[in-house]
């Protein structure tokens, strides 16, 4: 795979149009047409910037023996400049409804520590849903499933960022397991 064709399938599983990829790293979407078609290579700035956004390895790109496995986006924003609005419940809503414009349903997620037995166990000794709290406290983040192209992307953000990759399992139902959490939609969408 040529380092356009691995921009260009980075850009798509993410749900990004040329014009938005091209306003993320500040160049033209001309120079973006130009790097996909390979008629033109990004400078190492531009590089750095594509796999900081895309949060791959300068060498994923530029390597040809390597396949892209999965797909992720990460993006720095500041909460406080989002205000809520519409079908938004809060500011993290707002941030994934203007971060994703094109999806074709966004569902709110509530995430709970999958625990194992033995954590079960001590959970139950000590006081039932004691650990459960404590995770929730350990991470204030808002979680997301979005779907667009096709593709089911689990979306956090925090305060600071947003984040998002293509989940390699498809989401059905109201539950999914993911990385040692268990998510559930919740009953509205955004």
């Amino acid at each position: 795979m040529t380092l356009g064709e691995k921009i260009k399938d980075f850009r798509t599983r993410a749900g990004l149009s040329q014009e938005q990829l091209a306003e993320k790293l500040c160049v033209s979407r001309q120079a973006i047409t130009k790097w996909e078609n390979d008629r033109g290579i990004p400078d190492i700035n531009n590089l750095q910037s594509i796999a900081n956004l895309f949060d791959v390895s300068i060498d994923l790109l530029v390597n040809n023996k390597e396949g892209i496995s999965k797909i992720v986006i990460n993006e720095e924003i500041d909460l406080e400049t989002y205000q809520k609005s519409g079908k938004c419940r809060s500011k993290y809503d707002a941030v994934v409804k203007e971060k994703y414009p094109h999806a074709k349903v966004i569902f709110p997620l509530i995430r709970r520590k999958k625990l194992n037995l033995a954590q079960e166990i001590v959970d139950f000794i000590i006081q039932p849903g004691t650990l459960q709290v404590a995770d929730s406290f350990n991470d204030l983040s808002s979680y997301y499933l979005v779907e667009i192209n096709n593709k089911q992307l689990l979306v956090r953000v925090t305060k600071t960022y947003i984040e998002g990759r293509e989940l390699s399992q498809k989401f059905d139902g109201k539950k999914c397991i993911i990385d040692e959490n268990l998510f559930k939609k919740t009953t509205y969408t955004i």
